[in-house]
């Protein structure tokens, strides 16, 4: 094992989180290593056409995502089940390689409304306590929208986020979103174009006298040259945003936003195929000294650093930092300990309506595109008498249409044969999609801890999940069902099928890759990982940074919130920490 020279900082995982890091640093004058699990990606040429629109080699195959052969988690439901490996992804798909997540999202994104962040003593406030449940664990996040409004400016003006404001410098205004935090400016760019599909999600919500507006996109709507001096290209709508990476350079990304200039600084060096083994601390267990990874030609390297930036995949966060001893494992039957505490995830509710003779164009697409309502997300409506909490955006937006996984039939269809291969050929260009994304709370006995039984290829255990739906999602599912049930006849459908939440938690179909929690920030290290800044309580040369850091989930896509997060923590290590090391809270 070598020890190599020691350097200011060294970030594990080079994504969106880890890429902001690195910039900030080195502008400070900081020497800075990023550890990256994969391989290096690009837009040219990485992301060229024809193979970038490869559906089966991306989207079937997961070129751009985490190998389940090498590395991958457990599962179960829980305690009393035995937890077995997730042999081949579906429920999420986590990315592997230079940008991470940001390569293959669809680019939606979102500020979290202000409820979000104090979830726990907001809902007391208005309800009382006995709306939450006994085994609810759901929590306030330490920070407040207020306090994170600059940050969130920031990282859409640094993606050239298109969208139409609703709240902006103490006003609401029509055609934004209303309901949103108060916002400084409007968005650095204009929102997408809306699909037909759209205009009739739009004719029928106003009807029933709800507020539709353009989902906010990081697909890029005109030429933006970003703060850093990057230029970001245009959309053209070819449907190939989710699996995938963008060969028009149009997708916000680390590729399209930081990394060209990151790639040219000295202060900053990218180690590609380094797989961490674990973070070192000092005699006192209080401070962390140095990093240890495989290389790409499987050789045990230690690199000393000052500060050490976990910056990886939300599950990949918590699995290191308690492979590495940081903080205090949580034990769900005592109730005590942190790391692996508050795992949530997301509640998708579906609908897909059927018409005749009305050609949507479904493959003229963006990952963005949308038109969305919030009328019922967070605590927009009233709760008192529906016993639960929080809700989900709801939008009409057909994002893909791609020939091998996009094949919507009506009920009642067969599943094979020339029935279904007729219902599909009619269909295909004649359905629209709904969705209500719902917010997901914490509980109890949802939680990360590492499998005492298996172990990954390098020989350490893997992450195991116990995860199941509780009270808060199957009520607002059935709430969600109602709702999309009456805009879709309102929007004239001939036929529409709804999709309620399954009575457990199943890892087989794709829902999203919107995993949260388990090194969860917040005020109290009696009940969080990190503080407000992003900072271990147990080890204050540690930050944890990302989606893992969410003490429950909002209704929204996460990335423009870790975005947030990640400039709101630079904001205070590079004018507060670097001067004196030390707590920031």
């Amino acid at each position: 094992m070598a020890t190599l020279k020691p350097v200011d900082a060294v970030l594990i995982g080079v994504g969106w989180t880890g890429g902001i890091v690195a910039s900030e640093l080195t502008k400070a004058g900081l020497n800075v290593v990023g550890l990256e699990r994969g391989m290096i990606r690009d837009t040219d040429p990485d992301f060229a056409v024809p193979q970038i629109h490869d559906e089966l080699d991306y989207g079937i195959r997961y070129k751009l995502f985490q190998d389940a052969a090498k590395e991958t988690y457990t599962f179960r439901n829980n305690a009393s089940q035995g937890a077995l490996p997730i042999r081949q992804f579906g429920s999420f798909i986590p990315g592997n390689g230079l940008g991470g997540a940001g390569v293959h999202w669809n680019g939606v994104t979102w500020r979290f409304l202000p409820w979000d962040f104090e979830t726990r003593s907001r809902t007391i406030a208005r309800y009382g306590a006995g709306i939450l449940g006994e085994d609810c664990t759901s929590q306030d996040w330490g920070v407040t929208y207020d306090e994170l409004e600059p940050y969130y400016d920031r990282f859409e003006y640094l993606c050239g986020i298109g969208g139409k404001a609703g709240h902006l410098n103490g006003k609401k205004i029509a055609g934004g979103n209303t309901f949103e935090g108060n916002r400084r400016r409007e968005y650095p760019s204009p929102p997408m174009k809306q699909q037909y599909a759209g205009q009739l999600f739009t004719e029928g919500t106003t009807k029933l006298g709800y507020h539709p507006f353009p989902q906010p996109s990081a697909n890029s709507t005109r030429a933006h040259k970003n703060p850093e001096g990057v230029e970001i290209g245009l959309c053209v709508y070819c449907g190939y945003c989710e699996r995938f990476g963008c060969e028009m350079g149009a997708k916000a990304s680390l590729q399209t936003t930081l990394l060209p200039n990151l790639m040219k600084n000295s202060k900053f060096e990218l180690r590609p195929n380094s797989h961490v083994l674990r973070i070192n601390l000092d005699r006192s267990g209080k401070k962390a000294v140095s990093v240890t990874y495989l290389d790409g030609a499987g050789v045990e390297q230690t690199q000393p650093a000052e500060m050490i930036f976990v910056t990886a995949w939300a599950l990949n966060n918590v699995r290191l930092l308690l492979l590495s001893k940081i903080g205090e494992p949580y034990d769900p039957v005592k109730n005590t300990g942190v790391v692996g505490r508050n795992y949530a995830y997301q509640v998708n509710t579906p609908a897909t309506l059927f018409y005749e003779g009305r050609h949507f164009n479904n493959f003229m697409a963006s990952g963005a595109i949308g038109t969305i309502i919030d009328d019922f997300n967070g605590d927009n409506f009233d709760h008192a008498a529906l016993d639960f909490i929080g809700g989900a955006d709801i939008g009409q937006s057909n994002t893909n249409a791609r020939p091998i996984l996009y094949h919507p039939v009506p009920p009642g269809t067969p599943a094979w044969g020339s029935a279904w291969k007729s219902a599909v050929a009619k269909y295909y260009n004649n359905s629209a999609s709904l969705n209500a994304q719902g917010g997901c709370q914490s509980y109890r006995q949802n939680y990360l801890d590492l499998d005492p039984t298996y172990t990954d290829a390098y020989g350490q255990p893997l992450l195991r999940m116990t995860m199941d739906w509780y009270k808060h999602e199957h009520k607002q599912s059935a709430f969600m069902v109602e709702k999309l049930a009456q805009i879709a006849k309102a929007m004239d459908a001939k036929q529409y099928t709804t999709g309620l939440l399954p009575e457990h938690y199943d890892i087989v179909p794709y829902q999203s890759t919107h995993n949260v929690g388990g090194a969860v920030m917040g005020a109290d290290p009696r009940t969080s990982v990190v503080n407000k800044y992003g900072q271990s309580w147990d080890t204050s040369n540690v930050f944890v940074l990302g989606a893992s850091a969410f003490p429950q989930n909002a209704g929204y896509n996460p990335t423009g919130t870790l975005g947030a997060l990640a400039y709101h923590t630079m904001d205070a290590v590079v004018k507060r920490y670097i001067k004196s090391p030390g707590s920031l809270a």
